[in-house]
């Protein structure tokens, strides 16, 4: 292996979303910097932040039909039951809700928990609060996802928080995902809450670090009365 291809491989790559954002800081920073040379500094070191806030580093993914993935790098913040979002259209009854806070500092990059088809894509306007806060589930602005297969359906949802203002999706309601696949990014912190059926073995705990694409948050095989876990179409 040559020393080009060595220094190549120990950069993380960036997402193709996050380009504009570094263009622009380094811009910025050249224009600043031409007439405030200490705040050239600074700006390349902001540039360096955004590039790091970026990065979409590759994942190795669990083997497993009945896995379910954490979507998101950060810190499980609340584990337990909830009624799931009215759009996501799964039902009145309470489901358990595994919630993932994702700071500044984590990469951003959304991967589905669970392979199969999204029959459900719903986005909802709202507010912008602290995504910690548990009510911002029901505020705060958000994009939802239903992913189903053999009858089993997985909801995970991406919620907007107080810096973050944008949520992307790259997926359309009717295509199909792999586990670990790449479905979106929520720029400059936020949340994501995955909801599974009653009866389901949750393997994660409150403020458990995540790693999106590799952590296992749940193993649907593991539940007694498998059964439980399915919610049916229609």
């Amino acid at each position: 292996m040559s020393l080009v291809d060595s220094v190549t491989k120990a950069f993380v790559p960036i997402h193709r979303e996050g380009w504009p954002f570094i263009a622009i800081a380094f811009v910025a920073t050249l224009v600043i910097g031409w007439f405030v040379d200490p705040l050239f500094w600074i700006g390349l070191i902001l540039t360096a932040w955004v590039c790091y806030f970026f990065r979409d580093p590759k994942r190795v993914t669990p083997i497993g039909e009945s896995l379910v993935i954490s979507p998101a790098d950060g810190v499980v913040s609340h584990v337990g039951p909830v009624r799931p979002p009215a759009e996501l259209e799964l039902g009145d009854e309470p489901m358990l809700r595994v919630s993932i806070f994702m700071n500044v500092f984590n990469c951003h990059v959304n991967r589905a928990p669970f392979g199969g088809r999204i029959v459900r894509l719903a986005y909802r306007a709202g507010r912008f609060l602290n995504a910690e806060l548990d009510k911002a589930s029901e505020e705060n602005e958000r994009n939802g996802l239903v992913i189903e297969k053999d009858g089993i359906r997985i909801g995970v949802v991406q919620i907007a928080g107080l810096v973050a203002r944008r949520i992307v999706c790259f997926v359309r309601e009717g295509e199909t995902l792999s586990t670990g696949e790449r479905f979106g990014l929520i720029r400059f912190g936020s949340r994501l809450d995955v909801y599974f059926p009653l009866g389901t073995t949750i393997r994660v705990a409150h403020g458990q670090t995540m790693i999106a694409g590799e952590t296992v948050l749940a193993d649907l095989a593991d539940a007694p009365g498998k059964s439980q876990l399915v919610t049916r179409v229609g």
